[in-house]
C-alpha cells in the first residue's frame, strides 16, 4: 500500500485551517494523507471534533513552543507543515507589537523543525500582501518588502527567519481570503458575508474607493496548498524554496468588491457610498495599493484562479 503523506496544519481551527481540514476529509483525502492539526486560542468545538474525527488534535502554544514535541511523539515526523497560525488583525497587532512578533514570527516552530530529520519536511508558511509598501500596483515577488504597519513588519520578519533557517519552504503571500463559513463558525466577520448583510438592510454603506487588493477565494488557496503538498510528496530530490504571491486575478477596491456582491444579489448599487480610506481612523496605517502580480503562481503551479464574482457567487450559494 502506498505510504500516506503526513501533514500537520498549525492553526487548524482558524479560517484557512478549517477549510484545509475539510479538503483533507473529502475526496478520498483520508486514503492519501495522515493529518494532524494544532490549536491554541480557539478551544475545540464539538462540531469541529465531530466533523474531523480521524484527525489528531494537539494543543500548542507557539509563543513558548509548549506542545510541539507532543506532535512528534503522538503523530511522528510530518512530511509537510502548513503554518496558518497568526495574529492577523492589523489594529490588534499595532496595539500589542510584542504579541504580534511572538506569534507571527514562527521561531518556536522553526526551532522544532530543526530538531527533526532535516531535508524531509516542507514548511508552507502563510504570509501576507501587507509585506509590500503599497505605493504601486501589481507587486512581484522580487520587489522589496517595506511594510508600513506592525502586522506587515512581523510577517516580513517571519519570511526572513524562514529563508535563513529552513532548508525547504514555500511562502505564500496571501491577500484578503474570502469564501464560505467554516464547519465550526468563527466569531469574526467574513468579508463577503459582511458586505451582503450590510447591503441587505437597504441602508447606505461606506466603502473605500482608494485601497486596492487582490482577494483570493479560499478554495483556490486550499488548492494551492494541496498542489504544493502533492509536488513535495512525489519529488525525489526533496528541494523547494519558493515565494509566491497568492492573490486572486483582479485588482479591486472595497467599492468594487461591494459592487460585485450587489450585482450577484440584485441590490441597489446606489447604496454603496464611495469614501477615501483617509477619512476613517482605523488605528493603524494601511497600505494603499498592495495588488499583486500572480504570474509566477499561475505558471509554477499551472493554476487557474477563480474570478472574484464567481467566488462571490459560490460563497453566497454555500452560505
Amino acid at each position: 500500500m502506498e505510504r500516506k503523506t503526513k501533514v500537520v496544519i498549525v492553526g487548524g481551527t482558524g479560517y484557512l485551517g478549517q477549510h484545509l481540514l475539510q479538503a483533507f476529509a473529502g475526496n478520498n483525502g483520508r486514503d492519501r494523507y495522515d493529518v494532524a492539526f494544532t490549536h491554541h486560542s480557539t478551544p475545540l468545538s464539538r462540531r469541529l471534533v465531530d466533523a474531523f474525527p480521524h484527525f489528531l488534535a494537539f494543543p500548542v502554544d507557539l509563543k513558548s513552543s509548549l506542545g510541539l514535541n507532543s506532535v512528534t511523539q503522538g503523530f511522528g515526523q510530518p512530511d509537510v507543515v502548513v503554518n496558518c497560525a497568526a495574529l492577523s488583525v492589523p489594529r490588534v497587532c499595532e496595539q500589542d507589537p510584542a504579541a504580534a512578533m511572538s506569534i507571527n514570527v514562527p521561531t518556536s516552530l522553526v526551532n522544532w523543525l530543526s530538531t527533526i530529520e532535516r531535508n524531509k519536511t516542507l514548511l508552507i508558511h502563510l504570509s501576507t500582501d501587507q509585506v509590500y509598501e503599497g505605493v504601486k500596483s501589481f507587486y512581484k515577488e522580487e520587489d522589496e518588502t517595506v511594510a508600513v504597519n506592525v502586522y506587515g513588519k512581523s510577517k516580513v520578519a517571519a519570511e526572513l527567519l524562514i529563508k535563513d533557517k529552513c532548508q525547504n519552504f514555500a511562502i505564500l503571500r496571501s491577500s484578503i481570503i474570502f469564501g464560505p463559513q467554516t464547519v465550526s463558525p468563527l466569531p469574526k466577520n467574513l468579508p463577503i458575508q459582511w458586505i451582503d448583510s450590510s447591503l441587505k438592510k437597504g441602508d447606505t454603506v461606506e466603502f473605500f474607493h482608494d485601497e486596492f487588493r487582490c482577494p483570493i477565494y479560499v478554495k483556490d488557496l486550499v488548492n494551492i496548498n494541496l498542489n504544493l503538498i502533492d509536488r513535495w510528496a512525489v519529488s525525489d530530490d526533496k528541494q523547494m524554496q519558493l515565494v509566491l504571491n497568492a492573490g486572486g486575478p483582479e485588482r479591486l477596491s472595497r467599492v468594487e468588491m461591494a459592487q460585485a456582491v450587489a450585482e450577484v444579489r440584485g441590490y441597489d448599487l446606489s447604496l454603496i457610498k464611495h469614501v477615501s480610506a483617509s477619512s476613517v481612523d482605523r488605528g493603524v496605517v494601511s497600505p494603499a495599493d498592495i495588488s499583486m502580480d500572480i504570474t509566477k503562481l499561475i505558471q509554477t503551479l499551472e493554476f487557474s484562479p477563480t474570478s472574484f464574482k464567481d467566488g462571490v457567487r459560490l460563497t453566497l450559494e454555500s452560505d
